[in-house]
Order: structure tokens, then sequence, then C-alpha cells
């Protein structure tokens, strides 16, 4: 194992051209850096000096050493500092539920580094213990505070190549026509399917999917059409999304925290600077 000790007195040694100047430099004897040199071209399997009257003069082998021992030792000298510094710095672990729009978490993320430009961020799935969780006003547990960021409309998505997709609006009773795949944990496509019972109208349930990502999955494969919320599908170039009249069917996204206990810091330093954050 290389000894940094021994870097540093060739390094001297390399810049000093000198060994006795090269030990004053080291606060060391003569003999002690000599005895030094010696081990580390033991240890090297190469001589690395000239040894000269005047001096001693630098072969290739030193030449070549040179520039990685001053990095090594720079590096070893600086991590106290880095460990102290890493010790300081503001952590935050936030659980993301999928199916979220991509570009609206990562500007969310952008944001949080605009306010925390030091922050150790941990991003976990949404069943991680976490400081907060980005996750839908509906999915608040009780012990939690809920602080809404943005809200993703639902559209109707149908393949680009589907009988509905150049039609500019759809009316609700129109779907029953159609093949339609459900999310069952979905709130908006349970509210679809009741405002459809009150006119006693049925859709045409011909598959299921416990995701949004994997709803999208069968309409692009040409299953059937479905509800799906806009910032999902924005990037998406084989859906065509379109109006519905109706009710308007939204979900509200947002950071959900702990009530009862001590905030993470990093977390009460973003609450305020996040308040109002989807009206900007």
């Amino acid at each position: 194992m290389l000894d940094l000790r021994l870097l540093r007195f060739f390094i001297a040694i390399y810049e000093e051209k000198n060994i006795t100047a090269a030990a004053e430099r080291c606060h060391v004897s003569q003999p002690s850096l000599s005895a030094g040199l010696r081990q580390l071209e033991e240890v090297l399997g190469d001589s690395l000096f000239i040894r000269g009257k005047k001096g001693v003069e630098a072969k290739e082998p030193a030449h070549y050493l040179y520039p990685h021992a001053v990095k090594l030792v720079e590096e070893a000298r600086r991590l106290p500092e880095l460990f102290r510094q890493k010790a300081t710095r503001a952590r935050l672990n936030i659980a993301i539920m999928p199916d979220l729009s991509r570009r609206r978490v990562a500007a969310l993320l952008q944001r949080v580094q605009g306010v925390l430009p030091e922050l150790d961020l941990t991003l976990s799935d949404q069943d991680s213990h976490a400081d907060c969780r980005l996750t839908l006003d509906a999915l608040r547990r009780e012990d939690e505070i809920f602080l809404p960021l943005w809200e993703e409309d639902y559209v109707l998505c149908v393949p680009t190549g589907h009988p509905l997709a150049s039609r500019p609006r759809i009316e609700l009773a129109e779907l029953q026509h159609h093949d339609f795949i459900e999310c069952p944990p979905c709130e908006a496509h349970q509210q679809t399917i009741g405002l459809l019972a009150c006119d006693r109208l049925t859709l045409n349930l011909v598959a299921k999917a416990e995701s949004k990502g994997l709803v999208m999955s069968l309409v692009l494969a040409g299953v059937g059409i479905s509800f799906l919320p806009d910032g999902l599908v924005e990037d998406e170039p084989g859906l065509q999304t379109l109006p519905v009249n109706g009710p308007r069917m939204f979900r509200r996204i947002g950071l959900c925290y702990p009530a009862h206990q001590t905030l993470n810091p990093a977390m009460r330093e973003l609450i305020p600077e996040l308040a109002g954050y989807g009206a900007s």
C-alpha cells in the first residue's frame, strides 16, 4: 500500500531538485527523506532520480509520476474538508408516485434546487420511507399535510389512427360505442362510469390496468380508449387527446409531509417557497 508521506517526499524532491532542500521543506532529516525515496522506488519497482553532486535529475518515470502524485496528495488534503461539507449539506428524501408528468416533476426539482442549491437530494419510489411524498391529494394520509403544486386534467386518449382521433370534441354518451380500458383506482374513470349510468348507458369495458402507464400501453396497442392525465401523455406522439363535454375531471398533485412530527430542516425551508407554486 502506497504511503502518501512518500509521495509528499517525492513531490518535494521533484520540485526542489535537491535532497537537502526537499528535506528542509518536508521538515525531516536528509537520511529520512532519502530512505523514504528508496522505499517509494521499491514499491514502484523503478528508480526516479539520477543523483549528482549539484542535486538530482528527474528520470522519465518521475515525470510520469509527478502529476498523479500531486493529484493524489491534493485530494487527500481536501478529504476532511469534503467530509465536513457533506456532513453540513441539507438532505431530503422525496418519495414519488409513478405516472406523473416527467416535465412537471423536472420543473419542480429545478425549483427545489434553486431554493436549496447545496441539497443532498434522494428520490425514492412511492412506498419508501421518506421525508415527504409527491402524490395525489386523494392519497394523503390522516397524519399528513398536503401542499398542492399543480393539477392535471383527464383527457380522452385514443390511438392516432382511431375513428375518433379527428373529432374536435366528444360527448360522453358516444363512449358506449367504443371499447374502453378501465383503471380501477382512478376516480376519473369511476366518475365517467357513474355519469353514464345516470343516463342508463354503459361502457364496453374490454380491459383494465392497475396504473395509468399500463392503461396508456393498452391504448397505444389499440385495445381500446381511455381517460388519462394530460401530464402523463404530453410527450406521447402515438396518442390523440380529445376534450369531452361534461364536468371537469382532474387530479391534484402535491407534497404530503408529516403533520405532527418534527419536519426535515430542508422541508421546513421549502414549504414557504413552494406555497403558490402552481400559480407561478
